[in-house]
């Protein structure tokens, strides 16, 4: 997908009545907004409206050009109060941003399980429960992001009645298991099998070299859904290859500050700051890097739309240009992407430490695809 595909006004009305889709028409109904969301500069602090069908405060956030896949939306719970319960056909994965408390899970069979949160866990609501969240501070609020499949659902049916009052127990996501949302999971290469991440700030992860920079990754299954989600981190005075990917990749920061670059081909690249809190999703075929100039590693939170793989089950994301995948190594990236980073880093009194990186990548370096 080259530059950013714009066309004329005459063209694109004539699918205007299109874009209007049954999820847009819902959210509307909960008197709330959808907010652009290419770029959050801070979660934590973003403006909500009252959401009075759950009693709490809100805000949709959704790029235009992913309203068909999924969505996130940021949600505060009042000191001392409670959401209304709901149960949704779709699937859905929290963050914790801010605060504490815990949520009661259960099904048509009175299958019911509680579990305690705070800042910076994890968890996936399991398909059809019903649920419930719960401040557990009587003088702050609590918040969190949630990103869910909801779009693809309420288009598919355009029915929200059938959509969040379904009576149907699927029994292979959630059967009442006492220890359901205990922090215990099987670890299969990358991926983490489990319900529940009492702190993803802190989780130990895994050597990932294929992505650049001496970091470390982990990726999570959880309540035996669909939704991906990873977590990766890098050192200080490093920055991660550049790739690109499909729809629908909230990248939440954890930790560390820094900045993300993003450009289609043939485009110049964007500068986004980052910190503590800061949202980024990368639009479809959009070529994204993420730098750290902060003086701790930095880590950030992946939500994600299902991944485009190869024949053997890896992402083209994590495959180099060279070998027909979309990820840019270091010898091939735009000369603006090292000069600025240098440039960045002296400024904050840090050593670049990407020397051994780009050393390593030169050893295993595949030749170029005939198409280059």
């Amino acid at each position: 997908m080259s530059k950013s595909a714009v066309v004329s006004d005459e063209l694109a009305a004539k699918f205007a009545t299109e874009k209007d889709t049954p999820y847009e028409r819902w959210v509307r109904s909960q008197g709330l907004d959808i907010r652009p969301a290419m770029y959050v500069p801070q979660l934590r602090t973003i403006e909500l409206k009252p959401w009075v069908a759950r009693g709490g405060k809100a805000v949709f956030l959704n790029h235009e050009t992913t309203r068909t896949t999924n969505d996130a939306y940021v949600c505060e719970i009042p000191p001392g109060g409670e959401l209304k319960p709901r149960r949704q056909i779709f699937e859905e994965m929290i963050l914790v941003l801010s605060g504490r408390g815990s949520t009661t899970i259960w099904n048509d069979a009175g299958d019911r399980q509680t579990f305690e949160w705070k800042e910076n866990a994890i968890f996936a609501i399991p398909l059809n429960c019903h649920h419930q969240h719960f401040n557990g501070a009587g003088t702050q609020p609590a918040r969190y992001i949630a990103v869910t499949y909801c779009p693809q659902v309420l288009n598919l049916y355009g029915d929200a009645e059938f959509v969040f009052n379904c009576k149907h127990d699927f029994k292979t996501r959630f059967s009442g298991e006492p220890d359901y949302f205990s922090a215990k999971g099987e670890q299969k290469g990358f991926l983490l099998t489990t319900n529940f991440v009492a702190d993803a700030a802190n989780i130990p992860l895994i050597t990932a070299k294929e992505r650049g920079g001496g970091g470390g990754h982990i990726r999570f299954n959880m309540a035996r859904g669909a939704l991906p989600s990873h977590i990766s981190q890098f050192p200080v005075g490093t920055y991660k290859k550049a790739h690109s990917h499909g729809s629908g990749a909230y990248v939440i920061v954890l930790s560390g500050q820094g900045y993300s670059l993003m450009w289609h081909e043939g485009e110049e690249p964007r500068r986004y700051d980052w910190e503590v809190g800061t949202l980024i999703v990368p639009p479809a075929g959009m070529y994204h890097q993420h730098f750290n100039t902060g003086s701790t590693p930095a880590r950030y939170l992946a939500f994600r739309n299902m991944s485009i793989r190869n024949s053997q089950g890896v992402p083209y994301s994590w495959i180099s240009r060279r070998q027909g995948g979309t990820q840019i190594d270091y010898a091939d990236e735009p000369p603006i992407v090292r000069d600025l980073f240098e440039k960045e880093i002296a400024t904050s009194g840090i050593a670049s430490r990407m020397a051994d990186a780009y050393a390593k990548e030169i050893e295993t370096l595949p030749p170029r695809v005939a198409a280059e």
